[in-house]
């Protein structure tokens, strides 16, 4: 299973911020949207880092009530871990925890295309389990 299929799935829409926008706009996004990271794009949807919950609780804790003013680069992880839709679901797992993080941006032609998160690789990997089980009822049934 691939990357392609899960975005097949799901599709190739993503939420994401500019670099100088302020922190508190980011996060009322990311609030409203329920979802646990922005991907961080210039004007052309070229990467440029990716916004957390995790990287918000970090800014917040050292600056206090003042990091709701900051730009979002201030805040963001500028070496951001990509992906494209060839990688499989093993290979993204490996690389999310290696990196220890549930976000992964997709890229295609050098631009962003997509995200996964450890919500769904796992989703897909139980999935492909399920599937392979009832597989192998179905041949020692038929045995």
């Amino acid at each position: 299973m691939t990357v392609k299929a899960i975005l097949e799935k799901k599709g190739h829409n993503v939420l994401t911020c500019g670099p100088n926008e302020k922190l508190s706009e980011a996060i009322r996004i990311l609030t409203e949207h329920r979802i646990g990271a922005l991907v961080i794009t210039n004007g052309d949807h070229k990467i440029v880092g990716i916004l957390s919950e995790r990287d918000v609780v970090r800014v917040l804790a050292k600056e206090g009530a003042a990091a709701l003013d900051i730009a979002v680069r201030s805040a963001m992880t500028p070496k951001v871990k990509i992906c494209n839709e060839n990688h499989t679901v093993n290979e993204v797992m490996e690389i999310m925890t290696k990196g220890r993080f549930r976000h992964l941006p997709v890229e295609k032609d050098g631009l962003l295309d997509g995200i996964v998160s450890i919500g769904d690789v796992v989703k897909r990997r139980i999935e492909d389990v399920e599937r392979e089980a009832e597989e192998i009822r179905a041949y020692i049934a038929t045995a």
